[in-house]
């Protein structure tokens, strides 16, 4: 079984290092053999929870899977109620045996939690990205960690390429001007622009990258690619992109820079003041990678300078987004909350996803490999 081999190798890891074994090893020997209490965190729907029968990844929908899961005896317990230490989460930590949460509402799994987590075998990530967890601590603890992968890649790609044109073309302000009122064209004009010709890079060029790269070629513009590795060469071709190994010295060459990597240690703040700095005066950026990715503070000051001609994005840090966050009081922005992946299409297939999952789990039998971030106290290569 995933779980025990899991355990399994935390143990040699752990007490290879010199370290005793039993609080890891009581990890894996602590879930029953039937019933599991299995916790969901999704964010609240409300009135709109009924508007649309395929609306299933809210609270009131639950991913669709309630039933199922109830009538094989298992506990399944959903909220939206995360953060902090007298949240909702927080009461089923010490004996909730899986835990499913997605990048839009995302439940912070830290190593504290984790350590409170007696039971917990299972992470889930009902979507794709598992920042909101700490890997290094779930592997060390013998967990198993996993996401839909490619569920809502068309999602977040379509919804890029919405951002790039929304930017270029200076859409928001005129839109603005129709709900007020106003008819000012030049004020639009000024700085709007054709796609056609411009240098576009992608920080990053895995599932969502390449899925961009092949919606822009239609668009004529010059493709640029940073990625830690290198496509293959016929997928390069047809894409028409360039492979830029180092990436500062290929950020000053786009007129347009997407952010498509994962949140990583070696990620976390890749953005800040001196790397802005070095970018093309009047570039616009698009993330819906991570928002921890990019400095705060550094973003603020460069869209309000200009340097930085449009900021477009539905990721932030922490999520959801305080009333006070800078980035919704800032100039030249097009942000959004985190909505790029999660669609109605992309909810059926994450939801579809999660339950192929959990089905494996109970039957002790391995997920698709490609779902894994975590595996036998191994984190996924794009994790390392």
């Amino acid at each position: 079984m995933a779980m025990k081999r899991a355990a399994v190798s935390a143990v040699r890891a752990f007490t290879s290092s010199g370290n005793p074994a039993p609080s890891v090893l009581a990890r894996g020997l602590h879930a029953s053999p039937g019933s599991k209490k299995i916790v969901g965190v999704f964010y609240n729907a409300n009135e709109y929870a009924s508007m649309n029968p395929n609306f299933v990844g809210c609270v009131e929908n639950a991913l669709g899977i309630r039933d199922w899961l109830e009538t094989q005896g298992h506990e399944y317990i959903v909220t939206a109620d995360k953060d902090g230490p007298h949240s909702e989460l927080e009461k089923h930590m010490s004996d909730l045996h899986v835990l499913i949460s997605t990048p839009f509402h995302p439940a912070y799994v830290t190593a504290e939690r984790i350590k409170k987590a007696k039971n917990l075998q299972l992470l889930l990530t009902a979507g794709i990205g598992s920042d909101h967890i700490d890997l290094k601590a779930a592997a060390a603890a013998g967990l198993t960690v996993a996401e839909v992968t490619g569920s809502n890649v068309v999602s977040v790609a379509e919804d890029e390429l919405m951002r790039i044109l929304i930017l270029v073309r200076n859409f928001l302000p005129g839109h603005h001007q129709v709900i007020n009122g106003e008819w000012n064209v030049a004020a639009i004009a000024h700085r709007a622009y054709d796609l056609e010709g411009k240098t576009v890079g992608t920080v990053g060029a895995g599932r969502i990258g390449r899925l961009l790269l092949q919606r822009l070629k239609p668009f004529n513009c010059n493709l640029l690619y940073h990625d830690r590795l290198k496509m293959d060469a016929e997928l390069e071709s047809q894409i028409g992109a360039t492979y830029e190994e180092d990436l500062d010295a290929m950020l000053p060459k786009c007129d347009i820079i997407v952010i498509n990597t994962p949140l990583t240690e070696k990620t976390k703040g890749m953005f800040d003041k001196e790397r802005i700095a070095k970018l093309k005066k009047g570039v616009l950026i698009v993330n819906n990678a991570r928002g921890a990715i990019m400095d705060t503070q550094a973003v603020v000051d460069a869209c309000s300078s200009g340097h930085i001609a449009g900021y477009s994005g539905d990721v932030w840090y922490p999520q959801p987004a305080p009333k006070d966050h800078p980035w919704r009081y800032m100039p030249n922005q097009a942000m959004t909350p985190h909505i790029s992946g999660t669609t109605i299409d992309a909810q059926l297939r994450y939801a579809a996803g999660v339950k192929d999952m959990l089905e494996c789990y109970f039957k002790g039998e391995d997920f698709p490999e490609q779902n894994y971030i975590v595996k036998d106290g191994e984190l996924a290569s794009q994790y390392r």
